[in-house]
């Protein structure tokens, strides 16, 4: 009796032990589809927030090379906001040109970077100052548009 109670209860903790293990898979999967749109398309978000010009022209290049990873931008919903002092990166007058270029090459891929609306009050940057292709923020506060889309599942990255 005593080697089956032993047996009975190795058998409950291993068993105890594997469906743990499905709950945890079953999570991930779950939490991966969430970073999904309805077309399929991966969601990530770009933020950028530095005074760092080289910074800009990586985030650029990495968002260009993501595109490229995931098989094309068609295969991916980037989004990017900017805010703070990476604003006056993007001034119309005085933007990088490699910068400008990079910038030029994701927007013509579809991507639209936004600009916070707060950011360009206190600057006094209005958006006909900055690089065509920005669009505001959809939420004044860039730091409440980025919360917003995590919630929605957009995976984070800040280069």
């Amino acid at each position: 009796m005593g080697d089956s109670m032993k047996n009975s209860r190795m058998g409950w903790g291993s068993q105890l032990i594997v469906a743990i293990i499905c709950l945890f898979f079953l999570s991930s999967v779950a939490e991966a589809a969430s970073n999904r749109d309805d077309k399929g398309r991966l969601k990530v978000l770009y933020h950028i927030d530095g005074s760092d010009v080289g910074v800009a022209k990586y985030a650029m290049a990495l968002i260009n090379k993501h595109m490229e990873a995931e098989g094309g931008p068609d295969k991916i919903d980037i989004k990017v906001v900017v805010h703070g002092p990476a604003l006056k990166l993007f001034d119309r007058e005085t933007i990088d040109p490699v910068l400008k270029k990079k910038l030029a090459m994701i927007i013509d891929k579809g991507v639209q970077p936004e600009m916070c609306q707060v950011s360009m009050k206190l600057f006094g940057k209005p958006l006909d100052t900055l690089e065509p292709g920005f669009i505001p923020t959809k939420h004044p506060v860039a730091v409440k548009r980025i919360a917003d889309l995590q919630e929605q599942g957009y995976l984070y990255i800040k280069p």
